[in-house]
């Protein structure tokens, strides 16, 4: 008894880290960098496009939402969002074929990546999970 009670108390703090994401994706409003981290190793740093003027990104914390390896934006005449991480009402990190405006804002209020690397963040939320992966977007 005095085991199962030591396990149950010590339950609690082992779990601690079960709520720690194994990847995030931390993008960076300021100089419109991601910068991808998987169990808190840095892996990738990838050239991003946000909102523009008169559009935003929304700061914040974020769980992907929903994932599609090909959408097409009904808001924007059916624009192509390869590879499509949706984290937060109609905001998404895809791919982009406008890599030419990569590094700076040039959005909608979406996050574009290249989209080989829009490939590769769409893989790291499959293969992990989408509860196990964090979009944070700070300024």
């Amino acid at each position: 008894m005095l085991l199962a009670c030591s396990l149950l108390l010590a339950l609690p703090l082992s779990m601690g880290n079960a709520d720690a994401a194994k990847v995030v994706a931390r993008v960076d409003l300021s100089d419109q960098k991601m910068r991808v981290y998987i169990n808190g190793v840095p892996r990738h740093s990838w050239k991003v496009s946000t909102g523009r003027s008169g559009y935003r990104t929304p700061v914040g914390s974020y769980r992907p939402t929903r994932t599609h390896k090909m959408w097409h934006s009904r808001s924007y005449n059916m624009a192509p969002m390869p590879y499509s991480v949706f984290f937060h009402r109609g905001y998404a990190v895809h791919g982009t074929n406008h890599v030419s405006r990569l590094g700076r804002p040039a959005s909608h209020g979406c996050v574009r990546l290249h989209t080989s690397n829009a490939k590769r963040l769409y893989k790291l939320v499959k293969k992990y999970g989408r509860s196990n992966v964090q979009i944070k977007i700070q300024r």
